[in-house]
């Protein structure tokens, strides 16, 4: 997940509107169902009040785009979900097996081949879409304190470190020169015009833990990312040498976060890197006694755009072949872990929608159609190239999924698009209750690759999920298989396959 677009800015926790709404919607449920007992409503005049389309909820009656049939359907999809390994076995493969997934890298080549041959093992139409993507590849990476206060004479430290994704190069013997260090922005305005010149600059932001624990760490990952992105851009406006960010991310185990970063045009790129969050406070520490001279040496090249694919694969559909909805997660990783919740588990989930359907021989009105997106961490070029081949058929793109927030617990859906989308969808959040996933949730997007077609008007949609552990694994060393709960991924699963296949064999395609 690259999510670099994040600001400050956060909208109103959906715990919080819960809390403050739960007393008075109680209250309301509470009448309708006494009123209910007491008189059935008249059977002429559809919902119109708040109270009557409660009931037509709670009581099951009141128009909807499924059967009956159709909705038992949901519930066995949902429950061979539940007790499928598919997801878990794929998901395995592809991170011990395979491995890391950098774009332009041999295992991500390996990794469109695998997939490509698992999706037509199930009987879809596939197609491998080219794509170009960049080709950076990390090289050594290496930190160490030779001076400050209070030094042993004759000792160096060692900071732990890694690349940005994107960085330039330190001159090939590594770089030595003092570290000047600020906590945000604003701090760096406050400092002498000239005193970052020709020295390394550190942007100290600190991950608010807290924030992440209460809100599901989206917010707390918005506020600090954006000095990942920035601060090479920042830096050598400045003129410091090299940039350093704090690790974006919540475990402070010493283990550094990778991602993205930014360069801008006119302005000269300097190397970046992230630092762990102990080595930022040591980094910060230090500096504030003293002078703290590092040796920093980077190493990383950018290659000439290599080629890759988009893995998608068709299950057509019965009456409506020609209508898309769209299942997906990004295929490319990071190269530090093994891309297991960023983004495997999302690949891994919208594949077994495909085996289930296949598995119980379900066929839906629409094709549902598999994307395994290629690059979403480098620059979203897969979807890019989606957009650009595909823009004749936006029409007939009846939904779109994505899944690129791990493999936590879901509680429902997010949806973007119409306000009505909630109401129409209600029997497909009925259908998740028994999992726990009831909770359909308006949100202004779903998924960085399904973006495009989300600002084309297609309703879209992604799991809403525990956030609350994420982002101390997303884009380090800890992103392993292991990190990955099969029951929870299993949920996923089945959030995935039951919203697909509840948009594909809809009687009417969703509000637009």
């Amino acid at each position: 997940m690259f999510c670099a677009h994040l600001t400050n800015s956060r909208p109103v926790s959906p715990a919080l509107r819960l809390r403050k709404g739960a007393l008075s919607l109680m209250a309301l449920l509470a009448s309708s169902v006494v009123l209910a007992a007491q008189a059935p409503a008249p059977a002429s005049a559809p919902p119109q009040s708040m109270r009557d389309r409660f009931m037509a909820r709670i009581m099951g009656t009141g128009p909807s785009a499924w059967t009956p049939e159709q909705i038992a359907t949901m519930g066995k999809l949902r429950d061979a979900a539940i007790a499928d390994d598919y997801a878990l076995t794929e998901l395995r493969h592809l991170t011990d097996n395979i491995g890391p997934r950098l774009s332009g890298s041999p295992q991500a080549q390996q990794a469109v081949e695998y997939v490509a041959a698992e999706m037509k093992a199930l009987g879809a139409e596939v197609t491998l879409e080219k794509t170009p993507v960049p080709h950076w590849v990390r090289g050594l990476e290496t930190g160490a304190l030779l001076s400050w206060k209070g030094q042993a004479p004759g000792t160096t430290q060692k900071i732990v470190l890694t690349a940005l994704g994107g960085s330039v190069a330190t001159p090939k013997d590594g770089l030595t020169t003092e570290v000047v260090v600020v906590n945000n922005w604003a701090e760096l305005k406050t400092l002498a015009p000239g005193s970052v010149k020709g020295k390394i600059l550190l942007f100290n932001k600190k991950f608010d833990k807290q924030l992440a624990a209460q809100e599901g760490g989206i917010y707390a990952y918005g506020d600090a990312v954006q000095y990942r992105a920035a601060a090479p851009i920042v830096g050598a406006t400045v003129g410091a040498a090299a940039v350093l960010v704090r690790a974006v991310g919540g475990a402070d185990y010493r283990i550094p976060h990778t991602g993205q970063t930014q360069y801008a045009p006119g302005i000269e790129k300097i190397p970046a890197a992230a630092v762990t969050a102990e080595d930022a406070d040591l980094l910060a520490n230090l500096a504030s006694q003293g002078p703290v001279k590092m040796h920093l040496t980077l190493t990383p090249e950018t290659l000439p755009d290599a080629q890759s694919f988009n893995v998608i694969a068709d299950w057509k559909g019965t009456e409506h072949p020609e209508q898309f909805v769209v299942v997906s997660g990004h295929l490319d990783s990071w190269d530090l872990g093994t891309g297991a919740i960023d983004d495997g588990a999302g690949v891994v989930v919208s594949m077994q929608a495909i085996h289930l359907l296949s598995k119980l021989g379900i066929h839906p009105k629409r094709t549902v159609r598999f994307i395994a997106w290629m690059s979403e961490e480098e620059g979203s070029e897969g979807a890019a190239t989606y957009m650009k081949e595909h823009a004749s058929e936006f029409a007939n793109h009846i939904g779109a999924l994505e899944s690129d927030l791990g493999a936590g617990h879901p509680d429902g859906v997010m949806y973007a698009g119409k306000p009505e989308l909630g109401e129409w969808l209600q029997p497909v959040a009925n259908a998740l209750e028994p999992i726990g996933a009831q909770t359909f949730r308006s949100s202004p997007e779903t998924g960085e690759d399904i973006d495009g077609l989300t600002q084309k008007g297609v309703p879209s949609f992604a799991p809403s999920q525990d956030g609350r552990f994420y982002f101390n694994y997303h884009h380090t060393p800890a992103d392993t298989f292991d990190k990955v709960n099969p029951r929870e991924l299993s949920e996923n699963a089945a959030v995935m396959t039951v919203m697909a296949y509840a948009l594909a064999d809809s009687a009417q395609p969703a509000p637009r």
